[in-house]
């Protein structure tokens, strides 16, 4: 999952969506230099990615990538799936996606004090392009996983390549995503009650 579906699973409160971001800038032994709402939520940002990674349904969709993209086909996904959720929005969400995305910026810009040095600098840049809100067009998407290319110290072309795979089977992954995602959104209830039972209420707002 890519930051929009992790900011949807968490809008709980807007520490947990500050969590849900910070699973990926920050390392494990890192994890309790935060509050423990914020703790709880980088915390189930990771349950959420070992989920997904396993999950039959997504196993097959990386299958439909050829061979030589298949090693960055998690990446891909990530942020297609945002553009299929960002797609489909009304079928999970009775509130604009654009309203959640625009407090999540407010939060993410009211605690930037706490942010790691990486997504500091990245943070005027997310506000500014609307990384969140830019996935909606298959565009956005393109832009997204150019830039992460950018970033690789090698082989970033079978990363870009790898877009094409994403075009060519759209229909089967975003289905693939619609089945898929009603399973996460459940899973994530139940480790939520799970930690609810070990955690201090104020943790698991």
């Amino acid at each position: 999952m890519n930051y929009l579906a992790h900011i949807f699973l968490a809008q709980q409160s807007d520490q947990a969506m500050l969590g849900a971001l910070l699973g990926d800038f920050v390392k494990a032994g890192d994890t309790a230099r935060y509050a423990l709402p914020i703790q709880a939520d980088i915390i189930l940002h990771r349950k959420i990615d070992s989920y997904t990674d396993s999950h039959p349904l997504v196993l097959d969709a990386r299958r439909l990538f050829q061979p030589q993209h298949r090693r960055y086909a998690g990446i891909l996904l990530d942020v297609f799936y945002d553009h299929v959720l960002s797609q489909h929005w009304s079928r999970y969400s009775d509130a604009p996606m654009q309203d959640l995305i625009a407090r999540f910026y407010t939060a993410l810009q009211a605690h930037e004090n706490i942010l790691p040095d990486r997504l500091q600098r990245a943070l005027p840049y997310m506000v500014s392009q609307d990384w969140l809100g830019s996935y909606q067009d298959f565009a956005g998407v393109d832009i997204a996983l150019r830039r992460v290319s950018q970033r690789l110290s090698k082989n970033g072309h079978l990363l870009r390549e790898g877009i094409a795979d994403l075009e060519t089977h759209h229909a089967a992954l975003s289905a693939g995503f619609l089945e898929f995602f009603p399973e996460l959104i459940a899973y994530v209830a139940e480790q939520r009650q799970n930690m609810a039972l070990v955690l201090p209420p104020s943790a698991v707002m």
